[in-house]
């Protein structure tokens, strides 16, 4: 193949000697006698398959070659049918070696300052179930390129000048019917337009036939020339090869002309689930995001996980006044039901249910005991500017207009308590945006992602393989939507109330119901309740207090709360809650 890249060999055949060649046998013409007419070599006739042009000549590392002359116009012939070798041009040599390896030479010719990249699949499709896979191996560069195999792809990078790289391919001969086909890209993948491209293919036997595609990958339109000439070798040129198109050089050769070394894999339902290089990225890529995205998530809201289960030592929220009364503040007067949402980041049941108690502790309601396991709420003091929104929504939600509601009667509307409780929470800049509609958006975008995934599954198995990465996509969006559930959506300042709260936990496990002066023990007791509700230590807040006598204050029993007996309070207010939960947790809105 050497001769078959060398300038001296063009000439040789159709430049100057040819010229010679036909003046010496026109004077030899002369001394004939008359009717004897002398004849040149021509050109083998071309099947009528494919184009009918004059053979190219072989290529030229002329340096007039790479820079022709300003007097003649770029792309236009040299002097005997040469075309001259531009910047963007590419000479390929190819050689069918007896063991069925592809010996490959590649003149690649680039402008100055310029650079070409080729990414050359090494996979390609083969039917609806199979790949053919071919294999480059023994690499040389001779220039100023670099080259490497990444995945599928035989990358090369190409810089300015002229280049030339040499290689084997394995793979490209199968075995057919009475026959071998020989297949090779002798071109693909170039993020540059090769302005000009010209290929030779030698073997041991004369090719049968030859099938020469060039452009977008699936199309079925010729190359400029493919032809054999009279010493066997295939030429191929190809003009305006546009970026990323191909040209797919096929040659027939007869039956065990060389060893035949094709390959082919399975990419039906199995084997479009094998780990590829693609495929292993792509679930190296799904473990890091899940490992990193729980990570993430369980820092957010470890940090007030833990803050909630450490023991602290109490925080005083007893407040000592004139004479020596002792009143219980919230901190930062934050209320029952706003800790319940901040700190679980939803509106429960429990949440409203503490409001309820909070509205009966401050005289806006009062629970009567109606019957044996039976309460009603009582309107005591209509709701008035001291009320927050929410606590509004959760009076009128209660009573409405009647005086009085049996606790097994209640029509709540907890959709509209929700509305106005997650306002609230928002408005004080305890949450960015509603967390349950956080929660709601990520677990949708979950969802789509897991659907996307099997669309994705479903496509790659049937088509190019690689179905693990739908797979892939599907664990990620289940992942995210299971994970929606956790988001977390507190600001800064949230995160400090939930600080806050470890406060007022220490403060209800730990105070000493004795140290309160007798006289302010039922205030104390009532006004912490609540909160004792919605962080669930009524039990052990109540049981503090066994030994209240609610007349010390001056007034006989528990003022908000009408019970028989004051020692029977612990486990009628606990039944009470029951009662209440089942309410609210069943209530329907109203019609």
């Amino acid at each position: 193949m050497g001769t078959a890249l060398s300038s001296a060999g063009v000439l040789a055949k159709w430049g100057i000697p040819g010229a010679a060649v036909a003046a010496i046998c026109v004077l030899v013409g002369l001394g004939q006698s008359a009717g004897a007419q002398p004849t040149l070599p021509s050109d083998p006739k071309p099947p009528s398959s494919v184009p009918s042009l004059k053979p190219p000549g072989k290529p030229s590392l002329d340096p007039s070659m790479l820079n022709p002359p300003k007097s003649r116009s770029a792309g236009a012939p040299l002097p005997g049918g040469v075309k001259p070798l531009l910047p963007e041009s590419i000479n390929i040599a190819l050689k069918l070696e007896r063991d069925g390896s592809l010996s490959v030479s590649e003149q690649i010719f680039v402008q100055a300052r310029k650079s070409m990249t080729r990414r050359a699949p090494l996979r390609i499709k083969a039917g609806d179930e199979q790949d053919r896979v071919f294999t480059v191996r023994d690499v040389r560069v001779s220039g100023n390129a670099t080259t490497e195999i990444a995945g599928d792809e035989f990358v090369i990078r190409v810089g300015e000048g002229a280049t030339t790289i040499r290689y084997k391919v394995d793979g490209a001969v199968t075995d057919l019917d009475g026959r071998q086909e020989v297949r090779w890209q002798v071109a693909s993948g170039w993020d540059t337009k090769v302005r000009f491209l010209r290929a030779s293919f030698i073997a041991p036997e004369r090719p049968r036939s030859v099938s020469c595609l060039a452009g977008a990958f699936g199309t079925d339109s010729k190359c400029g020339v493919a032809l054999t000439d009279e010493s066997q070798v295939l030429r191929v040129e190809q003009e305006g090869l546009p970026v990323g198109e191909r040209v797919d050089l096929t040659v027939e050769l007869p039956a065990r002309t060389v060893g035949a070394n094709a390959r082919f894999d399975d990419i039906g339902t199995a084997g479009a689930f094998g780990l590829t290089t693609a495929s292993g990225v792509g679930l190296g890529a799904l473990v890091l995001a899940l490992v990193g995205g729980f990570m993430l998530l369980w820092l957010a809201r470890g940090r007030d996980a833990r803050a909630l289960a450490t023991d602290v030592g109490p925080v005083e929220l007893l407040m000592t006044g004139d004479g020596g009364r002792v009143a219980f503040a919230s901190p930062d007067g934050v209320l029952p039901g706003q800790v319940g949402t901040v700190v679980d980041e939803r509106v429960d049941v429990s949440d409203v249910a503490a409001t309820v108690v909070d509205l009966a502790v401050r005289n806006y309601l009062f629970i009567r005991e109606t019957g044996q396991g039976e309460w009603a709420l009582v309107r005591r003091n209509p709701p008035d500017a001291s009320l927050t929104d929410y606590e509004r929504t959760v009076y009128r939600q209660l009573l409405g207009d009647a005086a009085e509601v049996p606790v097994t009667g209640l029509r709540v509307d907890l959709g509209a308590v929700r509305d106005a409780m997650y306002t609230d929470v928002v408005s004080r800049e305890w949450f960015a945006r509603r967390p349950d509609h956080d929660r709601s958006l990520w677990s949708i975008v979950g969802v789509l992602l897991a659907f996307l995934g099997v669309v994705a599954t479903v496509v790659l198995a049937l088509t190019v393989g690689n179905a693990l990465l739908g797979l892939a996509l599907v664990v990620g969006g289940l992942g995210l939507a299971l994970g929606a559930r956790m988001m977390p959506a507190r600001t800064r300042r949230g995160s400090v109330l939930v600080q806050q709260v470890r406060g007022l936990l220490s403060y209800l496990r730990a105070t000493d119901a004795s140290t309160i002066p007798a006289v302010d023990r039922e205030m104390v007791l009532s006004r912490s309740l609540p909160y004792a509700v919605v962080l669930g230590e009524v039990e052990g807040w109540v049981r503090r207090f066994a030994d209240l006598d609610t007349s010390a204050d001056g007034t006989p029993g528990i003022y908000w709360y009408e019970t028989g007996s004051p020692a029977e309070f612990p486990a009628r207010f606990a039944a009470f809650l029951m009662a209440l939960d089942r309410a609210l947790g069943g209530a329907q809105p109203p019609r």
